[in-house]
């Protein structure tokens, strides 16, 4: 089939938009509300509209070309001076109802609404909406993601994800007019299917979602003298940071984050990582415990999301789930402990901050059951957006900055294990590197597990564990949405694994959703990401958690050995169900179309 756009013949294919054309020949049309990654393409903003003349007809047309599918004979014209006059009429709209406040957006530089009226050629803003400003102030609640009603354009992208790619559903458009917003299924966060993912907050195009910014909390703390501030940066952090100071996607930056650490005050700097090579000590234990005894399968417990999804979703899920607290968890506990008597620090003085690629992670950290004597084991948690700004309030350029290395010698050492906890099927891999030398004594052969790596949004594998457990099956997921097939394959006993790791974002932790955003791409440089992390584990002296001395010094010194009662008290926590309202109907929705799809509808 062929058509005409600018007066230039095109072949496409069936049910190919006129947008889906244009760009595979070159041709530019401006697009807000479109978002390719998830396939949404509602046509609200109608900035994308276009003149369209049909074989016989009248006269022209004018459709927005990411949903309309083009067809034989038609003639397009993009630029022609109807179509930019109403693109223009329609940012002008857009931008009079938007809050014109820029210096105070979280997206401050990273917009992409203003782009998009630069690229219409938008002059001026001869409409103001004053009315009903009251009712659109921002959430200045406690929650990890915070809407602001006044910045939000109605492009849906937020529903689309929460609904389409990760099959939550926790969001919703409600209102008519200039009252029209996102709202919250069930009006909290409490009562909602939400699980503080943050993929909302990623694909947002304005500053409408965003994270709650608690670097000012930062620099209260390294302001006050009395104070003890303790980091930890997230293995995702080091190979995804580098972009928003203008270097390739995939840099590794961990020696340049250390050097800017030190630079604001930072008192000790720790590594995550240290934190997931004791996971693994825990895990590991615990999970051939159960195999032991025939518990299984066991779910992995070291993202958030994933622990928010479980209690508030599936909660017959839970007694399935490992109690090993994540790696954040761990350090923060270890900080304030073993640390503090190491270096004789007050823990009631000691703020310990985390760097991390998740808004869930906020959420985390508040958890009661993460507290000691009233106190949070990690007081802030930062995302990847809120740390660049923390540097630029400081004035520091990572790319101007030489890089450093950790001097501590207690909590700062990590193995390659460690490292890929940032990426999907890290943690499986690294349990299983641990495990097979506890069970044989030795080191694998093939220290990668290359059935473990993959980026399928459910992967399954066999590994032989040896001696007397052999083969275990083991699952993968990334995403939830694809999770939510798994836990309900698994709850009906359609699915048969002894381990099953699971990771909220799609991506893992590479492509959280408190990592850097990009204008008109969902996930833009995982792989890139992904491969530095393997790069890093490649390249590490230490490839095994087991040989972490750092760690083995740990167990020595304060925790006795892996799973021993002290260890079990410090570094492993419990969950417990949190019915939300409208959850029930969500289940019951995924059951129809689990058996429109088993129809072949």
């Amino acid at each position: 089939m062929y058509a005409t756009i600018n007066g230039q013949d095109y072949a496409f294919e069936a049910n190919e938009t006129i947008l889906d054309v244009a760009r595979r020949h070159g041709i530019h049309i401006p697009t807000l509300c479109e978002l390719n990654d998830i396939d949404h393409a509602p046509g609200t903003c109608r900035v994308c509209v276009v003149e369209v003349r049909r074989p016989g007809g009248a006269g022209p047309e004018y459709v927005t070309a990411c949903d309309t599918p083009l067809a034989e004979g038609w003639q397009v014209m993009t630029r022609t001076p109807v179509v930019q006059e109403m693109r223009q009429l329609q940012m002008e709209m857009i931008m009079a109802d938007h809050h014109q406040d820029c210096s105070t957006c979280p997206r401050n530089g990273n917009c992409e609404l203003l782009p998009v009226a630069n690229s219409v050629g938008l002059k001026q803003i001869r409409f103001r909406y004053t009315e009903g400003w009251k009712d659109l102030a921002p959430d200045t609640g406690t929650q990890p993601v915070v809407y602001d009603r006044s910045r939000c354009i109605r492009c849906q992208r937020c529903v689309a994800v929460c609904r389409t790619v990760q099959g939550v559903d926790a969001l919703e458009m409600t209102g008519w007019g200039r009252t029209a917003g996102v709202a919250l299924k069930g009006g909290s966060v409490d009562v909602s299917p939400c699980v503080t993912c943050g993929q909302c907050v990623m694909v947002c195009p304005t500053g409408a979602l965003s994270e709650r910014d608690q670097t000012q909390d930062v620099l209260d703390y390294l302001a006050d003298p009395e104070i003890i501030t303790v980091f930890q940066m997230a293995p995702a952090i080091r190979v995804g940071f580098g972009e928003e100071f203008g270097l390739p996607a995939g840099t590794n930056v961990e020696g340049q984050i250390i050097a800017a650490l030190r630079n604001i005050g930072a008192d000790v700097i720790l590594d995550t990582n240290f934190g997931a090579d004791v996971v693994i000590m825990e895990e590991g234990t615990e999970l051939l415990g159960k195999l032991a005894e025939k518990k299984r399968p066991v779910f992995t417990s070291c993202c958030p999301a994933w622990i928010n999804f479980a209690e508030k979703h599936y909660p017959d899920v839970l007694p399935l789930l490992s109690s090993t607290r994540s790696p954040q968890a761990v350090v923060g506990k270890i900080a304030k402990t073993y640390l503090a008597e190491k270096r004789g620090f007050d823990p009631e003085k000691m703020r310990v901050v985390s760097i991390m690629p998740c808004t869930a992670k906020k959420e985390e950290a508040a958890r009661p059951a993460l507290r000691n004597n009233g106190y949070p084991d990690v007081d802030v948690v930062l995302t990847m957006r809120e740390f660049a700004r923390l540097l630029r309030r400081e004035g520091i350029d990572l790319k101007n900055l030489e890089p450093s290395s950790y001097d501590d010698p207690l909590m700062s050492e990590y193995s390659g294990a460690g490292a890929i906890f940032g990426t999907t099927g890290g943690v499986m891999e690294a349990a299983v590197r641990t495990m097979y030398y506890v069970l044989n004594g030795k080191e694998l052969e093939h220290i990668e597990v290359s059935q473990l790596r993959g980026f399928d949004n459910v992967r399954s594998a066999t590994v032989d564990l040896g001696r007397q457990y052999g083969e275990i099956k083991v699952a993968m997921c990334h995403g939830l949405k694809g999770t939510r097939r798994l836990v309900e394959a698994v709850l009906a006993g359609k699915a048969d694994f002894d381990f099953i790791e699971i990771m909220a974002c799609p991506g893992g932790c590479v492509d959280g959703g408190g990592t850097l955003r990009s204008k008109k791409a969902y996930i833009p440089h995982a792989m890139r990401r992904r491969e530095t992390i393997f790069n890093i584990d490649r390249k590490a002296k230490v490839r095994q958690s087991h040989n972490n001395t750092q760690v083995k010094k740990l167990y020595a010194e304060f925790l006795g050995a892996p799973h021993s009662e002290k260890a079990h008290h410090m570094l492993h926590t419990h969950y417990g169900p949190r019915p939300c309202g409208v959850d029930a109907n969500i289940r019951e929705e995924w059951k129809e179309l689990r058996e429109q799809e088993g129809r072949g509808e």
